[in-house]
């Protein structure tokens, strides 16, 4: 089963990081690519690169910026074929910036075509 980790940290922060993140998302990506697990997986620009549409009435409204306004922003994504919700959450907790933010972890729902 597909299940999206939504990585969500304050832009910028790495204060209680204590290692080379870069080496260790690598690290991270090539273990789940072995495992095979790894479906897809990218890191965003930050929150000042993001505009929000929405449609009402027929009109779209284009807004800067995150639809939310909150501490943590999204960060990247990892999408992840896990046998099950435990497995998926194994997985997320070994995602570098669990160790300062919030990985969410969510099933992605498949729609018969």
């Amino acid at each position: 089963m597909m299940y999206m980790a939504l990585i969500y940290a304050k832009e910028g922060y790495q204060g209680e990081y204590d290692g080379d993140m870069m080496a260790d998302y690598g690290k991270f990506t090539q273990d789940a690519i072995a495992a095979g697990v790894f479906s897809a997986g990218d890191a965003l620009h930050p929150v000042s690169t993001a505009s929000s549409v929405s449609v009402r009435d027929g009109k779209a409204t284009i807004t800067d910026g995150p639809f939310a306004e909150t501490k943590e922003q999204l960060g990247g994504y990892y999408l992840l074929d896990c046998k099950d919700l435990d497995e998926a959450m194994s997985w997320a907790a070994k995602i570098p910036t669990a160790k300062y933010g919030q990985i969410e972890v969510r099933p992605v729902m498949v729609f018969d075509t």
